[in-house]
């Protein structure tokens, strides 16, 4: 049962006196309307209440909730930042849900994923909210055993780098290192904390919820690019394409991409299944780009190799476990792999010259004059 506070029962009184129009919100309605108090919700209604009664039925349990969430939601967190309050309504799915199923929901917690984050709201005293955080892969592990936050601004280290200690360039990729917990966050300090792990992507969830969210596709981005980036504007559509389909795939970013070649250009490459968009092509992308504009420029060649059949699954195998990231899931033990490390260095012994050619074939011709 919902305790309210005298704050919370002091401000009722008031906005049912003071305002000329009628308090509603999530299925509360109250006010004054000279003939006595009334407050009516979806559980129960009352009118031509004097002011003692309109206070004593405020502790009605059909009705507690009501003011309870009515007072969190316009007076705890108020209008101060329209992009966190609709996040925060999104936790607790209140568009979807009634009052009283909600508060029955936030007593045991309500789960949320985001990205690879868990994020879980309660109920704290007198209806406020209190949420806690960690990495959705340490859903079933005990807090005891998790490292123990309190400040949004350490989950700048926690981003910092990947399990391997390796710095990660793109904050929204699928590499956020587990093993952490934020137990207690208020809502001020959830948002702030989510968007140091995973920067913009609750303004831009919301921007596009509402049809707000403006988009800049590739080629106004390549446009705009200047010094050695210029060049990336000669990325022809069908490279630009591939380049979508490598890094903007779920498995390199959390982002669903909703950028396309130009306004009237849409890409082939799958745009991923994230909660939050991806509005413009990013500096990564942009970065990576030029490089492949150079190499783009450059003009086939026919080449001739020795290779037994099962050399050349071999190859295709190596190239997929690179490009899916599982080269460090193949154990030396496992030689029936085409990207084990002995399996490849026995095809580098068997296959390589002693200048790195492959099958003895130079990569330019010049080099087999020069021999």
């Amino acid at each position: 049962m919902i305790e309210l506070a005298d704050e919370q029962r002091r401000l009722a009184r008031t906005a049912a006196q003071s305002e000329s129009n009628p308090i509603e919100f999530d299925g509360l309605s109250f006010g004054n309307n000279g003939d006595g108090y009334w407050i009516e919700t979806a559980k129960r209604g009352l009118r031509g209440l004097s002011a003692s009664a309109f206070d004593s039925t405020l502790s009605d349990e059909q009705i507690a909730p009501y003011i309870s969430n009515w007072h969190f939601w316009e007076h705890t967190v108020a209008h101060d930042g329209r992009h966190r309050r609709a996040f925060l309504r999104f936790l607790e799915s209140a568009a979807q849900m009634d009052v009283h199923d909600r508060y029955a929901a936030l007593e045991s917690g309500m789960q949320t994923t985001w990205g690879e984050l868990s994020i879980t709201a309660t109920l704290a005293s007198h209806g406020v909210r209190e949420y806690q955080l960690h990495h959705e892969r340490d859903a079933g592990t005990s807090a005891s055993k998790l490292e123990t936050y309190e400040n949004p601004f350490d989950a700048r280290e926690i981003a910092r780098f990947d399990s391997e200690g390796r710095y990660r360039p793109l904050q929204t990729a699928p590499s956020l290192i587990d093993g952490w917990i934020y137990p207690a966050l208020t809502q001020r300090e959830v948002f702030e904390t989510v968007d140091i792990l995973y920067p913009a992507t609750i303004p831009n969830w919301n921007l596009e919820r509402t049809g707000e969210l403006d988009i800049t596709h590739w080629h106004e981005t390549a446009q705009r690019q200047t010094g050695i980036y210029d060049m990336v504007e000669e990325l022809s559509t069908e490279a630009v394409d591939w380049m979508a389909a490598s890094c903007c795939a779920d498995s390199e970013c959390l982002k669903r991409r909703e950028w396309e070649y130009d306004e009237n250009t849409t890409l082939e490459a799958d745009g991923g299944s994230g909660v939050f968009p991806c509005r413009e092509p990013c500096s990564l992308v942009v970065a990576a780009s030029r490089q492949w504009t150079q190499l783009e420029k450059q003009e086939p060649r026919s080449y001739t190799f020795e290779l037994t059949p099962a050399e050349k699954e071999q190859i295709e195998d190596m190239i997929e476990s690179v490009a899916e990231g599982n080269i460090s899931e193949i154990r030396e033990a496992d030689v029936s792999e085409g990207a084990n490390r002995y399996r490849t260095r026995f095809l580098r012994e068997k296959r390589m010259d002693e200048e790195g050619n492959l099958s003895g074939t130079p990569t330019h011709s010049s080099e087999k004059e020069d021999g």
